[in-house]
């Protein structure tokens, strides 16, 4: 599997991400500070919800100060459903019932170990086919 992982800075929870999805075997793409580029959070958003709009990578991780611009700006890419979790439930409710393909972390608030459950929650759950016609009306 490949994941796309983002973020508007090098941080803590960033690198900690990075090992733990390199530690299940998924193949990484990174973008922004992670990567040792320069990149404001509208660009890192953006970025990653394109390489996931593309085909590129099946999934996007993405991180800023509270997560919220990273979001919005995965958002606006076509075919990307960026959610911003803060916890377990959240992650697997967002893969359950909105089928989100980008999840958003907030540098300032996850620790590594919760986003470690989210990671958990995020890979083992799967989308439930019942929303599909909700999940399509978004466009």
């Amino acid at each position: 599997m490949k994941v796309v992982l983002g973020s508007d800075e090098k941080s803590q929870l960033a690198d900690a991400v990075a090992a733990m999805l390199r530690d299940r075997g998924v193949d990484l793409v990174l973008i922004g500070p992670i990567a040792g580029e320069a990149d404001q959070w509208p660009t890192v958003g953006r970025r990653v919800g394109e390489e996931v709009s593309q085909g590129r990578a099946e999934f996007g991780v993405v991180f800023c100060w509270t997560g919220t611009g990273a979001s919005i700006a995965a958002n606006k890419v076509t075919g990307v459903r960026a959610a911003l979790c803060t916890d377990a439930q959240t992650a697997a409710g967002a893969r359950r019932w909105n089928d989100a393909n980008v999840l958003v972390m907030s540098n300032r608030l996850t620790a590594p170990a919760v986003a470690g459950e989210m990671l958990d929650a995020w890979f083992s759950t799967q989308p439930d086919e019942s929303e599909r016609d909700n999940i399509a009306s978004l466009g």
